[in-house]
């Protein structure tokens, strides 16, 4: 599903956010929440189905929705009080109301423009055009000698401007913003990696500048 509502673009197959030209990068749940108010859209969602599909199995506080809610409306440009985008049912939920159109455009860099690093401690390690191993194996691209950390325990795979980042059957998994990487998972700027016990920022340089700097969470 991709939309586009004001200078913001929304991609839900490549997992990207883009407002004014410029990619931002959204949390894991701040994404998901804008994804399932543009799904059912302008419908409204109770604010108890929005924490169960947030935080499924798990007890959260009403305030931790509301909170949310906020960080998502600063990140694209709404206000609480004059809001053009979320619209707030008291004693109910929220519901997108703002005009949003399929198909929206937005800017892809040139593959040659694009740079990939992990940063783990005080190490940046670039990433290569391909398969990046991430292990205990002095070979891997990413030669993490950490005992929590399998041999070939994941991999990025690099391919032009996009990196995916998969698990390969580690003892100690393999996460992304926190969540179990079961499948191949899209990566980008500032997205927090966690193999084992290791946890890394994976950056995306565009001409020499992180897509973060531009905009950041």
């Amino acid at each position: 599903m991709r939309l586009g509502f004001d200078d913001c673009v929304f991609d839900g197959d490549t997992r990207e956010f883009f407002r004014g030209g410029t990619a931002v990068h959204l949390p894991v749940k701040t994404f998901r929440l804008l994804e399932l108010l543009l799904e059912t859209r302008p419908r409204a969602i109770p604010k108890e189905k929005l924490m169960e599909a947030l935080w499924p199995g798990v007890f959260v506080a009403e305030g931790n929705l509301a909170r949310l809610v906020a960080e998502l409306r600063e990140s694209i440009g709404d206000d609480a009080h004059e809001s053009r985008f979320i619209r707030t049912i008291h004693g109910f939920g929220y519901a997108f109301t703002g005009e949003a159109e399929p198909g929206a455009s937005f800017p892809r860099p040139a593959a040659a423009d694009s740079v990939f690093k992990l940063i783990w401690r005080d190490r940046e390690i670039a990433l290569r055009e391909g398969e990046n191993i991430l292990g205990r194996e002095r070979a891997a691209a990413a030669w993490i000698d950490v005992h929590s950390v399998s041999r070939h325990h994941a991999r990025i795979v690099v391919s032009g401007d996009t990196a995916t980042l998969e698990d390969l059957g580690s003892k100690n998994g393999t996460f992304l913003e926190g969540e179990a990487v079961t499948t191949p998972r899209p990566l980008r700027d500032g997205d927090r990696v966690r193999i084992g016990t290791v946890e890394m920022t994976f950056r995306r340089y565009l001409g020499g500048v992180s897509t973060e700097s531009v905009l950041s969470r």
